[in-house]
């Protein structure tokens, strides 16, 4: 077993009172308190955590976020050379909105993996495509919309009027939704939440054959973690919205910014963790609150080295 993933239970402890803090602040339309929440939830469990730990993706930088911040450090044995050296990508409530309007899909989520394995990707957009494992080495971005639904039909036997697509509804996917559906092919759309589409996407029981659009970078890199685990496809573009944007990716990235990156170029290393836990059904089933004044959390963690994928059903005590 790898460093990272003996520290796996934290990571779920992690994620898990993430959920709970922001859970409490469902349906309730504020979603600036209920990422809030999140991020002091899970800033909190790092501090129990024997190691040496880093953000690589996180919440921003120091100046504009107080904790979980790119560069942080966390853990209680910084600087000991005999412990692991983790990066960390987090996104402690990724669907704000979501949560606020208590809709689907609101998750808890972060990936572990040793130091200086995973990108470290910039706020940004990622084009992507993301599917499942019996896809590998036929569908690619530097294929075009058509070839790529047309590969889907072919290898899953089925016409493409039957190929379902899953993508963020974006009025900067107009011209993708048309091409969609000028094929024929069936267009599920969500209003947030693409590390759940891609995951959707890329389980061999999925609901969803192939995930197409453009996200966010860094939920590229998590959504990459939980794919490596999973055997799937997944390959990300970045996307620049502006000169100050890729002039700061400049000085991130020591590398080709236009090249097309695959799941083993954003996280490096098999000895990676990715671990999510429910803020409201969707992907996993949301926290749930008892009277007796327990919660009980719904999380799924993703061992890379060794291909496992575990539900996590807990009950806290609060």
């Amino acid at each position: 077993m790898g460093q990272v993933s003996q520290l796996a239970n934290h990571f779920l402890d992690a994620v898990d009172m993430a959920a709970i803090a922001s859970a409490n602040w469902r349906g309730k339309g504020d979603k600036i308190a209920a990422d809030a929440a999140a991020v002091e939830a899970m800033r909190m469990t790092f501090d129990a955590v024997p190691f040496d730990g880093r953000v690589a993706i996180g919440e921003g930088e120091r100046d504009e976020a107080p904790m979980l911040y790119i560069g942080e450090q966390l853990g209680n044995q910084i600087g000991n050379p005999n412990v692991a050296r983790v990066d960390i990508a987090v996104d402690p409530l990724e669907c704000t909105n979501n949560c606020a309007d208590n809709l689907p899909n609101s998750i808890a989520v972060l990936a572990a993996a040793p130091r200086g394995t995973l990108l470290h990707a910039p706020d940004c957009y990622m084009d992507k495509i993301a599917a499942g494992p019996e896809m590998e080495g036929h569908i690619s971005l530097d294929a075009s919309v058509a070839y790529n639904i047309e590969q889907v039909a072919s290898v899953l036997d089925k016409p493409i009027s039957e190929v379902r697509v899953i993508a963020l509804d974006r009025p900067r996917h107009k011209d993708l939704f048309g091409e969609i559906k000028e094929l024929g092919a069936k267009l599920h759309l969500l209003s947030d939440g693409d590390i759940s589409a891609a995951l959707w996407a890329a389980r061999p029981e999925a609901d969803h054959d192939i995930l197409m659009g453009i996200g966010a970078a860094p939920e590229g890199v998590i959504t990459a973690t939980a794919i490596r685990g999973i055997g799937g496809v997944f390959e990300g573009r970045l996307v620049f919205r502006s000169d100050a944007e890729k002039a700061r990716a400049e000085g991130m990235i020591d590398d080709d910014l236009s090249r097309l990156w695959d799941a083993t170029d954003l996280c490096k290393s098999e000895d990676a963790i990715f671990v999510a836990s429910g803020v409201c059904d969707g992907y996993l089933p949301g926290v749930a609150f008892a009277k007796d004044g327990t919660a009980t959390t719904h999380a799924e963690m993703i061992d890379v080295a060794a291909g496992t994928i575990a539900r996590h059903d807990r009950v806290h005590r609060l």
